[in-house]
């Protein structure tokens, strides 16, 4: 994987534009627009910060637990797989992630699970555990993913009222059917990579 599939791959896991109606509905609750702002600035860069830590410290702890890059291939495929079918086909309440609590965010939902899921998460420690050589490559692939995501949220509002909800619904099932292929392909590497090993073992 080079740099702008890795970029792209990131982008369409992170789902900026499929975020935009649960970002707006779990802002709303706070009155001030200013302290929306900031709220959403403040999750933005903690999403970042969480997306570096994995980056390169994720390896590190798939050595302390004795994981196998296959083991994550496959798992981060499932869960890839459950995710982009939630897109295609939304449960009729909660929204993808399921419900939240009340109040105002930190951390938890907008930083972590809805930009740095668990899928964006195990894709960043599948990639710095494949070629660590290429931290470079994948540091430019997270900070242009999370750039771009940080601007479709800033502008969440724009997009809304331009798209509307037929439209953002339209190109979350679009992107929900390419992480379904996406998915498919880190299943079907994981599981021929641990053949080989098997069958070479």
């Amino acid at each position: 994987m080079d740099l702008l599939s890795a970029t792209l791959t990131l982008i369409l896991i992170m789902d900026p534009l499929g975020n935009i109606p649960m970002f707006l509905s779990i802002l709303k609750q706070i009155p001030d627009e200013k302290r929306r702002r900031k709220i959403l600035i403040r999750e933005l860069l903690l999403a970042l910060l969480v997306l570096l830590i994995f980056l390169f410290l994720g390896r590190y702890l798939l050595n302390w637990l004795n994981l196998q890059q296959q083991s994550l291939r496959i798992g981060g495929g499932i869960v890839l797989f459950l995710i982009a079918l939630k897109m295609i086909f939304p449960p009729p309440t909660g929204g993808i992630m399921g419900h939240f609590p009340e109040g105002e965010p930190l951390l938890v939902p907008l930083a972590v699970p809805l930009l740095a899921g668990p899928s964006t998460l195990g894709m960043l420690v599948l990639l710095s555990s494949k070629a660590p050589d290429k931290w470079m490559s994948w540091l430019i692939a997270v900070i242009l993913a999370w750039s771009l995501t940080s601007l479709i949220m800033i502008c969440a509002g724009s997009f809304h009222r331009l798209l509307g909800e037929k439209g953002l619904v339209a190109i979350e099932r679009l992107m929900g059917m390419v992480l379904v292929t996406l998915s498919v392909q880190m299943l079907l590497d994981g599981f021929s990579d641990y053949l080989r090993d098997l069958l070479a073992g």
